[in-house]
């Protein structure tokens, strides 16, 4: 029961972080494309600035999580991922290092480096977790000891690329809603544009992800054969999924930015969730063979680690939801150009 508890838990922080992490990848990819001028561009820097700290908090979190209450996949999934895992922490730590230092620097040059140093540490972690869930979902070539017998180029499956894709697309759309609903002006009705528009491509990249999966998992089939899963408040995620999905452009369409995003966050909890449970009891199927898989029981701590760390969870998640919370209403307002005039501003 608590190693099933641990499982909704782990599956949780990854969605939390897709969600909020979700839109300041969305952003450093889609500075190039919305940004025009260099006020633009500090303040994208100034919408993702105070946040994306914060946001990096669940990815340790969901990484800490898997450690300690399924320490054995997370050998076998950080050694099996290896290339690929370690391409999106050069990722992340490149975004930081060009957030941080290109107001620090008066020279174009410098500057239009950092540009795309953002760029590419947005783009690599948001299309490779892509990749990697994706390759989860469809089984990893996992032999009877735990060892992954592939690499990276395996991992760059149609599927893995399709997977890549779609999250691409959902932290695109999801980062210019955010834009939208943080800028005012012709930056604003730019960000509002692209929104609209890259709604088609994500849901036309949903659909076919969707039936991808169909062919590609065993995700389907785990549904219909597990009548737990299809329990009321289950079955509800797949619905209210799609119904965000349409809801964001219903909202966008209406320049309703700020419910158009929070549809755009439950499109992201739900596909999480949707993908996530549909897994269990595995956590790392095995492609080679189905006995070989890691699951919720074979691959989880003792009770005791379980009983001790879910103590730790009810006691510090919500002081790490409550400080967000606080820095989240601290930055609320709408970014200006006289916002980024201040030396300390991102950008």
């Amino acid at each position: 029961m608590l190693a099933s508890v641990w499982f909704l838990l782990w599956g949780l922080l990854w969605a939390v972080y897709f969600m909020l992490g979700g839109f300041d990848l969305g952003l450093g990819i889609m500075q190039p494309f919305v940004a025009r001028s260099e006020d633009d561009r500090r303040m994208v820097g100034q919408a993702m600035g105070p946040y994306w700290n914060g946001n990096e908090v669940w990815l340790i979190a969901a990484g800490g999580v898997t450690f300690a209450a399924f320490p054995t996949t997370y050998a076998v999934m950080f050694s099996g991922l290896y290339s690929a895992l370690m391409l999106i922490l050069f990722g992340l730590i490149l975004r930081g290092i060009a957030l941080e230092f290109r107001n620090q620097s008066r020279s174009g040059a410098w500057r239009s480096l950092w540009d795309a140093c953002l760029w590419v540490g947005s783009f690599l972690p948001a299309f490779l977790l892509g990749v990697a869930f994706a390759n989860i979902f469809q089984g990893l070539p996992i032999d009877q000891d735990g060892v992954f017998r592939g690499n990276l180029a395996s991992l760059l499956n149609p599927y893995g690329l399709l997977g890549g894709l779609f999250f691409l697309l959902l932290f695109m759309e999801h980062g210019t809603l955010w834009l939208a609903v943080k800028t005012t002006g012709a930056l604003h009705e730019r960000a509002g544009r692209w929104a609209k528009g890259l709604w088609w491509a994500l849901a036309a990249t949903a659909v076919g992800f969707l039936i991808a999966t169909w062919y590609a998992t065993r995700l389907y089939a785990n549904y219909i054969q597990n009548p737990m899963l299809f329990s009321v408040p289950i079955v509800l995620i797949p619905a209210v999924t799609v119904a965000a999905l349409f809801g964001i452009l219903f909202f966008a369409v209406k320049d309703r930015w700020g419910r158009a995003w929070i549809a755009s966050a439950v499109t992201i909890v739900g596909a999480t969730f949707f993908g996530v449970i549909g897994l269990y009891p595995n956590m790392l199927p095995s492609s080679l063979n189905p006995t070989y898989s890691l699951t919720v029981h074979n691959a989880a701590s003792s009770p005791l680690t379980l009983k001790i760390m879910l103590v730790v969870a009810v006691i510090f998640v919500p002081i790490v939801i409550a400080y967000q919370s606080w820095a989240y209403k601290l930055f609320h307002h709408k970014v200006s150009e006289e916002d980024s005039a201040y030396e300390e501003a991102y950008g």
